[in-house]
């Protein structure tokens, strides 16, 4: 049985996890100090750039030929471009940001947003095996670059914030 993915569709989940993303972002910059906020909004915004890069390659593969257009996966991976956005957080919830109720600590939120990160990955890593080389795959591995130096910085920030609750000042009673 062959099974064919409609690239605009695949490209499509792409473009709604990065947007989810961005979302859950700005959310979490509303949440916090400068700081903080200032870094969320930072990541909000390249989530932004890589919705252009796969509305863009999107574009281009409707300019390209028909046989750029669909997917044939060798192994049958997964049987549908819906169920690959079930490997990305933010690609399956209409408002991931909706997570976000402003009771979570800045270290919930940061757990929270490495693993969307580490899911969107996964996705990406996924993609990579329906996209031929001639239609932007070499664009869908800078992007996976992009979302691991995002778990970086999340990651650097987590550390910091449990470095300083380690060494918060213990008090005796007097």
């Amino acid at each position: 049985m062959d099974i064919e993915f409609n690239a605009f569709e695949v490209f499509e989940i792409a473009e709604r996890i990065e947007r989810n993303g961005a979302r859950f972002y700005r959310r979490a910059a509303e949440l916090f100090d400068a700081d903080t906020a200032k870094m969320f909004l930072e990541l909000a915004n390249w989530e932004a750039k890589h919705i252009e890069v796969f509305a863009n390659m999107r574009k281009q593969l409707f300019e390209q030929s028909r046989e750029l257009r669909t997917f044939k996966p060798e192994n049958n991976i997964l049987t549908d471009a819906q169920a690959m956005a079930g490997l990305a957080v933010f690609g399956i919830r209409p408002d991931p940001s909706d997570e976000l109720t402003g009771k979570e600590s800045k270290v919930d939120v940061l757990k929270k947003a490495i693993e969307k990160e580490k899911d969107s990955i996964v996705y990406y890593t996924g993609l990579k095996d329906f996209v031929p080389a001639r239609a932007g795959k070499d664009k869908i591995d800078d992007i996976i670059k992009e979302e691991m130096h995002h778990i970086s910085i999340l990651s650097q920030s987590l550390q910091q914030r449990e470095q300083l609750r380690s060494h918060s000042p213990v008090t005796f009673g007097g």
